[in-house]
């Protein structure tokens, strides 16, 4: 498995209105991508700063996933946004 943790940190209130406004196609094309366990932001007590954490069945699954976002609208909007993530190959 796969597991990515960690941050999207916005700087100005339009970066965090550019999340909520693109996140729930994010979301929704995510877990329905193959090999997806679970994905969730959730925006933290902060309202600058979301909480990721995504899990995906193999390497080859996350791989896909990456490719996909880095195409998609999601990631024409927020690509300027600072991400704060780590990644874990977690054992079966």
């Amino acid at each position: 498995m796969i597991r990515l943790k960690g941050h999207l940190i916005c700087m100005t209130d339009s970066e965090s209105q550019i999340v909520q406004q693109h996140l729930p196609e994010h979301i929704r094309l995510t877990r329905a991508e193959p090999g997806c366990l679970s994905f969730d932001v959730t925006q933290t007590d902060n309202p600058m700063i979301w909480d990721v954490r995504e899990t995906f069945r193999t390497r080859a699954d996350f791989d896909a996933h990456q490719s996909r976002t880095r195409a998609s609208r999601w990631f024409e909007a927020t690509r300027h946004i600072l991400r704060d993530f780590q990644i874990e190959e977690l054992g079966d």
